[in-house]
């Protein structure tokens, strides 16, 4: 018989440790999550256009090219939020575009309902309700620092992979170099908080931000990351950075032989 794992206990494959400052218990998290992404959800497009300086859509476009995404692909966005990826992934398809989105927050799901005419649904990344090997492409935005276990999420990407199906999560990391360092954490920790709060008008949405930013400085280094990939069976697991700032996951599922 298989012990199930007690939720209030701190998981050593979890993305960061639990943040009392949100939440009491660890068994807590997943709810306040799915809340607070529920509140934020109708501020969160302003949101990232205040984060990205409006090159946003730019670098999301450019990093699905990168990682492989070509037209005639079905692709998952597991974490769809607003449908940011989503967007880009139809723009570089075409009329070819198969795109699914796919979030733990039903309040995400009702702003994406806005803007994509794709399927919807909720569900979440460590129990994706997908067939196996039914994806080509499958996409993480910025959510890796959200799941409550990295291994178990990347088991389930690998086998809704299908031979040869190709993965990309982007995310944002704390640069090496300390002057840049200092500067991006005065920038994400100070300024993004307050300048959301202020122009969306919205205690939810500094309060998110102030939750990304804390959920950054506490996450497991890349490598971490990369070697969950690797456990799981995605070949060629890398990280590649940018700008000391963004980092790019990758990896695919094997061809059988």
């Amino acid at each position: 018989m298989i012990k199930e794992r007690d939720p209030d206990k701190p998981n050593p494959r979890a993305p960061h440790p639990p943040l009392a400052a949100y939440y009491a218990r660890p068994g807590d998290r997943d709810a306040f999550v799915r809340g607070l992404f529920d509140r934020s959800a109708r501020h969160y497009d302003r949101i990232n256009l205040i984060f990205s300086g409006g090159l946003g859509n730019w670098y999301r476009r450019r990093s699905l090219h990168r990682a492989g995404l070509r037209p005639g692909m079905r692709v998952l966005d597991a974490a769809i939020g607003t449908g940011a990826i989503a967007r880009q992934a139809l723009r570089l398809q075409g009329a070819s575009a198969e795109v699914i989105g796919l979030d733990v927050s039903a309040g995400m799901l009702a702003e994406a309902r806005r803007h994509l005419a794709v399927p919807l649904v909720q569900g979440r990344m460590e129990e994706l309700p997908l067939a196996d090997g039914s994806i080509d492409f499958l996409a993480i935005g910025y959510a890796l620092r959200h799941v409550p276990d990295l291994d178990q999420v990347f088991g389930e990407i690998r086998r809704v992979l299908r031979p040869g199906g190709l993965f990309l999560a982007l995310e944002i990391g704390i640069p090496q170099r300390p002057a840049r360092a200092a500067v991006t954490r005065a920038y994400m920790s100070r300024v993004i908080p307050r300048l959301s709060g202020l122009i969306c008008r919205s205690a939810d949405a500094r309060r998110l931000m102030d939750y990304y930013w804390d959920t950054i400085t506490h996450c497991v280094a890349e490598e971490a990351i990369v070697a969950a990939m690797a456990r799981a069976g995605l070949a060629e697991a890398r990280c590649t950075t940018e700008f000391g700032l963004f980092r790019s996951y990758t990896g695919h599922k094997e061809l059988k032989v």
